[in-house]
């Protein structure tokens, strides 16, 4: 709609090859760079460098470390995020039981914000334990062999708080081939339509819907403002919202 040019790359994973990508759009003479930053302080560099080249920097959907030095940030609050799962789960348990906290990769800032939001809210029933954390890096398979050795392991489990929602689908299927579905509550992060089956199926017991969309186009909105010399907001707050059953509809 705006007539702009999108040059897309993707960075794999890897905060070096985001910085690289970066160091390229510098030298193509971009009008704006959008930063999708796949580590908080690895991909620290890349926004230093396109600020030091004077091009509008926009963040979008994570955080860096050093966010001040970018012109905006687009995204949800994901404590929020975190904070929504867990007092979901801590309802269903009626404030009592075993949980397991599955993160996103390490020093990915969703999953340093979603931990500090699940712990803010499980810290505050004493009669809530968590058995395990580990990291499943966004993955299903990853988590799907995480809940299938704590199983294994003879874990007694009342719930899977899983910071996606393919970590959350990759341990229901654990739990499911355990024979286990009618006895542990699994939550996920995003509502991909993946999850949203599965909370309609009374698999998951819900998911939260991240605005995938309204991020990336606000993002595209705030660097195309920017660029033509308007002023922006420094902030971009996309918000999350639950999705379970009674919902769903408004989400499908």
């Amino acid at each position: 709609e705006l007539g702009v040019k999108l040059v897309e790359q993707d960075g794999q994973g890897s905060a070096e090859k985001q910085i690289s990508q970066v160091e390229n759009f510098i030298i193509q003479g971009v009008d704006a760079v959008i930063l999708n930053p796949f580590d908080k302080d690895g991909c620290a560099p890349a926004v230093n460098k396109v600020v030091e080249a004077g091009i509008p920097l926009i963040v979008v959907n994570a955080m860096v470390s050093n966010i001040e030095k970018a012109d905006a940030y687009v995204g949800s609050e994901d404590i929020i995020a975190g904070e929504m799962e867990a007092q979901y789960i801590a309802d269903l348990l009626n404030g009592k039981g075993n949980v397991v906290i599955i993160h996103g990769p390490n020093g990915h800032s969703a999953e340093i914000q979603r931990t500090i939001g699940n712990k803010n809210v499980l810290d505050k029933y004493t009669d809530i334990k968590i058995l395990a954390e580990q990291t499943a890096n966004w993955s299903r398979i990853e988590a799907l062999n995480l809940v299938e050795n704590w199983l294994t392991s003879g874990m007694d489990l009342n719930a899977v708080i899983a910071q996606n929602d393919e970590m959350a689908l990759g341990a229901y299927k654990a739990i499911e081939a355990a024979g286990k579905q009618d006895e542990i509550f699994v939550i996920g992060i995003d509502a991909i339509p993946d999850a949203l089956q599965s909370v309609e199926d009374g698999k998951l017991v819900a998911t939260v819907f991240q605005d995938a969309k309204g991020q990336g186009a606000g993002a595209v909105e705030l660097a195309y403002k920017k660029a033509m010399g308007q002023d922006i907001p420094e902030l971009l707050n996309i918000p999350f919202i639950l999705v379970t059953k009674e919902n769903l509809s408004e989400f499908k």
